[in-house]
């Protein structure tokens, strides 16, 4: 689903340097849009509506902070500049892509040493469960931002489900646990199930 642009909206930007925290915000702005800084004060992003909405909001925030900014509709020059631009974008998806995949390896390293150790609880299931919602939505803000579809996208996606698919045969080993535990203890003591019936 890559896009097929050879257009950029660009903007060029020059904002005070105090107070740092203003300008650090419209570096914040301008990085959650999954834009790409060509140099200091001048990124790019496709042209979609949203962008245009986002940037246009941005020029007003850059004027209030007493900045100067300008917003143009930039082509590449040639085939090569286009493919210059749109590597860059992929570069920096990868980057992002490859962090989350060391992650999900540290997920599923979690959930080994757990089985391993025999850590069947509840409590450990729910806090994975919560880790790895927490993966899903880093996923989809990435995948959100991925504009020409970076290459480890694909391995990214499989890894989360990878995950998903550990947590569920980890959840019903911890389910498994529960119940025997709760059937060992109603047996009147002195009756207890031999290894063997386990």
């Amino acid at each position: 689903n890559r896009m097929k642009i050879d257009t950029w909206l660009m903007l060029i930007y020059k904002v005070p340097t105090e107070p740092n925290r203003k300008r650090l915000a419209i570096w914040r702005k301008i990085k959650s849009l999954g834009a790409v800084y060509l140099q200091n004060g001048v990124c790019v992003l496709p042209p979609i509506d949203d962008h245009k909405r986002q940037l246009k909001i941005l020029e007003n925030d850059i004027f209030e902070m007493g900045g100067l900014s300008y917003l143009l509709a930039a082509k590449g020059f040639d085939q090569a500049q286009s493919e210059k631009i749109i590597s860059r974008f992929s570069n920096e998806r990868d980057e992002a892509y490859t962090e989350f995949i060391e992650r999900c390896d540290g997920f599923e390293e979690e959930i080994r040493r757990e089985s391993a150790a025999g850590k069947f609880t509840y409590a450990e299931l729910e806090e994975n469960d919560e880790d790895l919602k927490k993966l899903q939505s880093w996923f989809e803000k990435i995948r959100k931002l991925d504009f020409y579809s970076a290459s480890l996208g694909d391995q990214a996606q499989m890894k989360l489900e990878q995950c998903a698919t550990l947590l569920d045969a980890f959840a019903d080993q911890v389910f498994n646990a529960q119940s025997e535990n709760a059937t060992i203890n109603a047996v009147p003591s002195g009756k207890l199930p031999t290894s063997s019936e386990n």
